[in-house]
């Protein structure tokens, strides 16, 4: 459970189907002692989540029973895992009714999450500067010096510019440099990507019918005919979400106002599935238009729960860097409040609530249906 959401264990009732039996603990100070001392050895267990107010001896119709609250283990306390060995099938996650073993793959991206508190600075050996398309970096740059005219940055090559804004990084200690991940992912190809991130994949699709995966009417994924890489499906991707969307006349001082409260969730939807992405995960980002929902999926689960999302202000970006190279660009707003926006957005319009949901099959995902 603590691999997982979390959730309540009942010592001393026995459950066959949907039948629950009271049997309750003979002994339960005993069975008591014996979990806090299990939980505390670090030769059983890699961490100890229980603290005294976790356990809980109750009495029901007479019958003593052990309960025991199982918070949700931390990103940096994932994995936990049993008999001092992460792999080889000694750590579990709780699906549905039942414990299943955590494969050995998914178990090293947990052992990543941890140590990393940003996926997407990493020097790239061996990539070079000739791996980011002069098309992409202009469209780039040129929206960058629209928004900040006076920005020095403006004025430097290239590559200085890369090195400005982290997608060129030298290593202090090993001195070496090169091409950053965030900086292959956002304006490399989607070829050269792939040798990086083989299960990379991006697409989008917009299906003519409500609740139906069968067909769609326009689409972008990787297909040869453009880049490939984060910034470009990102420009491609928020005109199609965004057209034929219906902008009421306002004003903002004695200028028209071009966007709605709509079009900020829309935006903050599209960058929150790229920038929260895992793309090692197997899964890949999706991003659907329908008449009945926008949908976004991105591979991975949330780094933070579910409730802290929904209620704003906390941030724990798989992909910094990322984050930052669009908010360069004005796109995405300060950190922890995306999803509240999002949620603010669809409420101005008195429509239902979006949804926030994480899937753990067939492989770890996030899914936001709005």
């Amino acid at each position: 459970m603590a691999n997982t959401s979390g959730g309540y264990v009942l010592l001393g009732i026995e459950q066959k189907k949907d039948t629950f039996t009271l049997h309750g603990l003979k002994n339960i100070h005993k069975v008591h002692k014996q979990l806090v001392d299990t939980a505390n050895n670090k030769n059983k267990v890699s961490v100890s989540l229980l603290s005294n107010t976790h356990i809980k001896e109750i009495i029901i119709d007479g019958k003593n029973i052990l309960q025991i609250y199982i918070p949700r283990a931390s990103r940096q306390q994932k994995p936990v895992y049993l008999n001092g060995n992460p792999l080889g099938g000694n750590t579990y996650q709780r699906l549905h009714e039942a414990d299943q073993k955590i494969s050995d793959d998914a178990v090293k991206r947990m052992l990543a999450e941890q140590v990393e508190d940003s996926r997407d600075n990493r020097i790239l050996k061996g990539f070079g500067f000739n791996e980011t398309p002069e098309p992409t970096l202009r469209a780039y740059r040129q929206i960058f010096s629209n928004r900040t005219p006076d920005n020095p940055w403006n004025q430097e090559p290239d590559l200085n510019f890369l090195k400005r804004i982290g997608a060129w990084r030298k290593d202090r200690e090993t001195h070496e440099e090169g091409l950053t991940l965030v900086g292959l992912l956002m304006f490399g190809t989607h070829p050269v990507i792939q040798e990086v991130l083989p299960f990379y994949m991006l697409d989008y699709q917009e299906r003519p019918e409500a609740k139906t995966e069968k067909r769609w009417i326009d689409r972008v994924t990787l297909d040869g005919s453009w880049s490939g890489n984060l910034y470009d499906f990102y420009r491609k991707v928020y005109l199609k979400l965004t057209n034929n969307l219906k902008v009421p006349f306002t004003l903002d001082g004695d200028q028209r106002r071009d966007e709605t409260s709509v079009h900020v969730a829309i935006r903050e939807a599209l960058v929150n599935v790229l920038v929260h992405a895992d793309y090692t995960e197997r899964a890949s980002v999706l991003v659907v238009k329908r008449p009945d929902l926008f949908g976004f999926r991105n591979p991975g689960l949330m780094r933070i729960t579910l409730d802290a999302a929904l209620e704003g202000g906390y941030h724990d970006c798989r992909n910094r860097l990322l984050h930052q190279m669009f908010r360069y660009v004005g796109i995405g707003d300060q950190a922890g409040s995306g999803i509240p926006k999002i949620m603010s957005g669809w409420q101005d319009n008195h429509w239902r609530s979006p949804e926030l949901v994480e899937q753990r099959e067939p492989f770890d995902q996030t899914i936001l249906h709005m």
